[in-house]
C-alpha cells in the first residue's frame, strides 16, 4: 500500500460557514426506481435477483462514440482511457434487449403513466411528445455503452421553509446494471437491475443552504412515495447533489444513499472548496508551478549499479530500497516516475476534508490509471522510504525546500499515465477548484471523472416518439394527506398513522380496512406485530399482501381470533406452501365457541377459588392471563374478559 491510497471516511460537520457570504448554490438530482411490472424497453420482470442465481455470463469491451457533431464527451474519453473488460451476469429472465443483441421495444406505458402522476405532483408541464435519447456511458454499467433517457416534463416547483425550489426537468430513464465486484481485468455487473424504469428529477440551482437541500430532498421523496408505485429499500433511490460557491466550481456529488446525510454532504463539499481556495491563494503567493514528470528509477537502484552499463543501456537495475511497494514495482520491470511541484511544500499534506488531503486528491487521479496510490515529500521519509532517498529524489528533480515532489512506482505504462494525471491535478490546484464528478463516501467524496458535456447525448433511433395523454392524469393523495385522513377517518393516533402512511404496506392497510378489518388492528399488525415477529426470527419477508389479506379474512369471518393472528402469521411465514386455512387448522387456531370459552373460564376460577374469595376482582388480572393461555389464542380477549368478570362476581 502506498502513501496516498486508501483513507477513512469521516463526518465533516465541525466547521460552520456563512453560506450566503460564500455564495453557495446547490441543486439536486433524485433518481428513483419505479415499481412497474416490466422493464422500460422490454417485458422482463423488475424483480431483483441474487448473483448466485445467474445462469450464464458474457463479456464486453466498450468504447466511446462521437456525437452527431463529431465530438467525443470528455468524461467518456477519460473513462475509456483505462482499458477494462466488463463481465455480465445474466439470468433465466434475461432477454436479448438486456444483452444489447436486439433493439429496444416500445417504451413501457405503465412507466409513462406513473411519471405523469409525478409531474402533476411537482406542478410540471409535460412535453407534447416523448423522444428517447442515448446518453454515452462507457463504465460498463450498460451493455450498449449508453443509457436511454427521455424528457417527460419541465418547469415545476416545490416549497421549503427557506423558499421555493424550482424543478428543472423530469426524465424517464433505464436503470443501469448492478455492480457486483471488481475483477482482475475490469468489473462484473448483474443484469437483473438493468432496464428497470428510473425517474430522474432535477431541481434548479435554487438551494442556498445544506438544511434546504435536505428539506427539498425529503419533500421530493414524499411526493414520489405518494404514487404508491416506486420501489423501496436500499439502492432504489439515489440522490446526486451539485454544489458550488462563488469562487469555486460546480461539483457533482454522486451516489448519496441516505436523505439524512445530504446536509452534511453539502456542508462537507463547501468546506472542501473553501480549503482548496485557501491552497490556491497560498500557491499564488508562492508563484507555484508544475514541472513535467521525469523518470527517477535510479534513486532506488543499487548504488554500485547507478552508473553501470546495464542501467545506462535501459535494463532494469537491481533495486536497493526498504520500501516494499517501490521494490515490488521496480523488481518487476517497473519505473519510478516523479514530478516537481514548485512552491507546494507543506500544501500537498494540507487537509481539505476529514482524513482527506490535497495529496489524496492527487492519488484519486493516479489510481484511475491502475496504480495503488502515490508518495509525496510532505509525508516522507515514511513507508520504508529513507531520508537519504528523499534527498536523492529531490536532487533528481531539482527540488528545493519550498517544493514538493510526488512520485509513482508501477509498471512503465501506468506509472507514466498516473504521474501525468498527478501533474494535471496539481496544475488545477493552482487555478483553484476543478469542475468534476465525485463519488460520495459517507459524508466525504473522491474524484470519479470530469463533468460530462453535451456531446454525450444523441437521439435514439430505435424507439419511436410517444404522444402523451394528459387529460385523465389525476395526482394521487399525498402521504401527508393520508396521515390526516387516517387520523380523522380511522381514529389512528398520529404516530401509527405516520408509520402506516410512510410504510411499505400502506396499500395493504387500505385493502384490509376495505375488507372490514378494524383499522387500528390492521395498522398494529402490519407495523408492531410484524416487527416483533421479525425480531423473533420469523421470516416475515415470506408474507406477501395476498397471504395477509387471506389471514385477515379468517379473522373477519370469526374463524381466527385477534389473539391467534400472530401465531397464524408465524405459521404462514414458516410454511409458505400452506394456505391460511390450512395453517390455522394445523396450529389449532380455530375460534372457540362461547360455551367452550365459559367452560375454560369456570375451570380456571374454580381452580383458584380461594384466591377469588379473598381478593375478589383483584384476582382478575392473573386469572385473565391463565384463561387466555388455556385457550391458546382461540378466543377474543373481550369475550374472555366479560365471562371471567361474571364468574368472579358470582363468587365474590
Amino acid at each position: 500500500m502506498s502513501a496516498e491510497s486508501d483513507h477513512d471516511s469521516g463526518r465533516d460537520t465541525d466547521h460552520e460557514h456563512d453560506y450566503e457570504a460564500l455564495g453557495l448554490v446547490a441543486g439536486l438530482e433524485i433518481h428513483q426506481q419505479l415499481d412497474t411490472d416490466s422493464k422500460l424497453f422490454c417485458g422482463c420482470p423488475t424483480d431483483r435477483r441474487e448473483p448466485e442465481a445467474s445462469t450464464h455470463r458474457f463479456r464486453r469491451f466498450l468504447h466511446p462514440t462521437r456525437s452527431e457533431l463529431g465530438e467525443i464527451d470528455v468524461a467518456a474519453l477519460e473513462e475509456a482511457s483505462v482499458e477494462r473488460e466488463f463481465e455480465y451476469l445474466a439470468f433465466d429472465s434475461t432477454c436479448l434487449v438486456e444483452a444489447d443483441d436486439e433493439p429496444p421495444h416500445r417504451i413501457d406505458r405503465e412507466a409513462i403513466a406513473v411519471v405523469l402522476e409525478i409531474a402533476a405532483l411537482l406542478d410540471m408541464t409535460p412535453v407534447d411528445q416523448v423522444h428517447v435519447m442515448r446518453k454515452i456511458v462507457v463504465d460498463g454499467s450498460n451493455t450498449s455503452g449508453f443509457q436511454r433517457s427521455a424528457l417527460v416534463a419541465s418547469d415545476g416547483e416545490i416549497s421549503t421553509a427557506e423558499g421555493p425550489v424550482g424543478i428543472e426537468d423530469l426524465m424517464l430513464e433505464e436503470e443501469s446494471a448492478g455492480r457486483v465486484a471488481e475483477t482482475d481485468s475490469g468489473v462484473r455487473y448483474a443484469l437483473d437491475r438493468l432496464g428497470i424504469p428510473l425517474v430522474e428529477i432535477g431541481t434548479k440551482p435554487h438551494i442556498t443552504s445544506p438544511r434546504q437541500a435536505k428539506e427539498a430532498a425529503e419533500r421530493i421523496g414524499m411526493l414520489l412515495r405518494s404514487t404508491g408505485t416506486v420501489k423501496r429499500g436500499l439502492g432504489t433511490i439515489r440522490q446526486d447533489v451539485n454544489v458550488s460557491i462563488a469562487e469555486g466550481a460546480r461539483v457533482e456529488l454522486k451516489g448519496v444513499q441516505s436523505l439524512d446525510d445530504i446536509d452534511d454532504i453539502v456542508a462537507g463539499e463547501v468546506g472542501r472548496q473553501v480549503e482548496l481556495l485557501t491552497i490556491r491563494d497560498e500557491l499564488a503567493d508562492r508563484g507555484a508551478s508544475v514541472d513535467d514528470p521525469v523518470d527517477v528509477t535510479e534513486v532506488f537502484a543499487d548504488s554500485a549499479e547507478r552508473s553501470s552499463a546495464n542501467h545506462t543501456s535501459g535494463r532494469s537495475p537491481r533495486v536497493d530500497t526498504d520500501s516494499g511497494v517501490i521494490e515490488g514495482a521496480l523488481a518487476g520491470g517497473g519505473r519510478a516516475m516523479a514530478v516537481r511541484l514548485e512552491g507546494f511544500a507543506g500544501l500537498v499534506g494540507h487537509e481539505i476534508q476529514s482524513d482527506r488531503r490535497l495529496g489524496t486528491e492527487f492519488a484519486d487521479h493516479a489510481k484511475r490509471h491502475g496504480v495503488g496510490g502515490i508518495f509525496h515529500t510532505d509525508e516522507l521519509p515514511a513507508y520504508g522510504v529513507t531520508e537519504a532517498e528523499v534527498d536523492a529524489l529531490r536532487g533528481a528533480v531539482d527540488a528545493n525546500e519550498n517544493d514538493a515532489v510526488a512520485m509513482v512506482a508501477a509498471a512503465p505504462e501506468p506509472a507514466a499515465a498516473a504521474i501525468e494525471a498527478v501533474a494535471e491535478r496539481a496544475r488545477a490546484a493552482i487555478a483553484g477548484v476543478p469542475e468534476e464528478t465525485r463519488g460520495v463516501q459517507e459524508t466525504t467524496s473522491e474524484y470519479l471523472r470530469p463533468l460530462p458535456g453535451a456531446a454525450r447525448m444523441y437521439p435514439e433511433t430505435d424507439v419511436p416518439p410517444v404522444e402523451l395523454d394528459i387529460e385523465n392524469v389525476e395526482p394521487p393523495e399525498l402521504l401527508t394527506e393520508k396521515v390526516d385522513r387516517y387520523e380523522s377517518e380511522h381514529d389512528l393516533d398520529l404516530g401509527l398513522a405516520e408509520q402506516v402512511a410512510y410504510g411499505r404496506r400502506m396499500s395493504l392497510f387500505e385493502a384490509a380496512v376495505e375488507q372490514g378489518v378494524d383499522p387500528t388492528l390492521a395498522a398494529q399488525t402490519m407495523e408492531s406485530t410484524v416487527t416483533e415477529l421479525r425480531r423473533d426470527g420469523v421470516p416475515v419477508e415470506e408474507l406477501d399482501d395476498e397471504r395477509f389479506l387471506d389471514a385477515f379474512s379468517l379473522l373477519t369471518e370469526g374463524k381466527v381470533t385477534t389473539e391467534g393472528l400472530p401465531d397464524l402469521l408465524t405459521a404462514l411465514a414458516e410454511n409458505p406452501d400452506l394456505s391460511p386455512a390450512e395453517a390455522a387448522e394445523r396450529e389449532e387456531l380455530g375460534s372457540a365457541g362461547n360455551e367452550e370459552v365459559r367452560e375454560v373460564v369456570v375451570e380456571v376460577v374454580e381452580r383458584n377459588e380461594d384466591q377469588v374469595e379473598v381478593e375478589g376482582m383483584g384476582a382478575f388480572s392473573g386469572l385473565m392471563g391463565e384463561c387466555m393461555g388455556a385457550l391458546g389464542g382461540r378466543a377474543e380477549g373481550d369475550t374472555v374478559s366479560e365471562l371471567l368478570r361474571e364468574e368472579i362476581q358470582k363468587r365474590a
